[in-house]
């Protein structure tokens, strides 16, 4: 059975995604930390992140760097968090968050039931950081 995670790359939810390219995609998460909070995850399905084949690996967390380098222009972050995880959904994920403190780095601190337009503008302006880095052809919409 595909995980969450495959079925919003194949299109059957909906996604915000601000990233993609054939090795990887990034998206918002639905409960973020901090607003633009993207999760980054290959498209193929890999459960364990130690699991991921070096080169995979790299350009997930190549994106990710991308990714945070964007938040921190879009949300005038002053560091930007990162997480591998795995243990809700089974599909390697980095988690990428703009942060202003070290009490952003509380993932008790989610946001369940964000405002769905702060989360589009959110995404947009990631969107928009990560054209204006160059990152165009990567970014859909």
């Amino acid at each position: 059975m595909p995980t969450l995670f495959t079925r919003i790359i194949d299109g059957e939810i909906p996604g915000r995604f601000v990233w993609q390219d054939d090795v990887v995609v990034a998206f918002l998460t639905i409960a973020p930390i901090t607003p633009g909070h993207t999760l980054v995850v290959p498209r193929r399905e890999i459960e364990h992140w130690l699991e991921a084949d070096a080169e995979t690996l790299a350009k997930v967390m190549a994106v990710a760097q991308t990714v945070g380098r964007a938040q921190e222009k879009a949300f005038g972050a002053q560091r930007v968090g990162v997480l591998l995880e795995g243990y809700e959904v089974p599909h390697l994920h980095v988690h990428v968050w703009p942060t202003q403190s070290p009490a952003d780095f509380d993932v008790k601190r989610v946001d369940p039931a964000p405002d769905p337009s702060a989360m589009d503008e959110a995404a947009e302006a990631l969107r928009a950081a990560l054209r204006a880095a160059g990152h165009g052809e990567s970014v859909p919409g």
